[in-house]
């Protein structure tokens, strides 16, 4: 059997080791964390969850009418039509744009709180099993 080499102080461990320090890297970056931790239990209302994206669906609807009563006044008025007729197209696409990031955003979220809820339910098995 082969012995490790000592170190030049006589001590048993290596120069490598008592250079490196402990540290709560995993733990600080987890709580620092923006989003919703997987431990935390507290339970959110609806709106807390689906306030964001219910804001943009409402801006991006109320965009997306503003447009077309602009372009429909393209079509009525003779005075300024040319305005009317290079805005209107520019708010019914942004309002366009909007509803539908806000509607592709809400199912994103029910998977992600799916997703969370089974990552809970499996963590609270292990938790179960493995702490016995």
């Amino acid at each position: 059997m082969e012995v490790p080499p000592r170190s030049p102080d006589g001590s048993e461990k290596s120069p490598q080791s008592k250079e490196l320090v402990p540290s709560n890297t995993g733990s600080t970056l987890c709580m620092s964390s923006r989003s919703e931790s997987v431990w935390t239990s507290a339970s959110r209302s609806k709106w807390d969850i689906y306030h964001k994206p219910v804001i943009v669906v409402s801006v991006g609807a109320a965009t997306l009418l503003f447009g077309t009563v602009i372009t429909s006044l393209s079509c009525f008025l003779t005075k300024n039509k040319n305005v009317y007729k290079m805005s209107g197209p520019a708010f019914l696409s942004l309002g366009l744009m909007l509803l539908v990031c806000g509607l592709v955003w809400i199912p994103i979220i029910r998977k992600k709180q799916k997703q969370r809820q089974k990552s809970q339910f499996l963590q609270s098995l292990k938790s179960f099993f493995f702490n016995r």
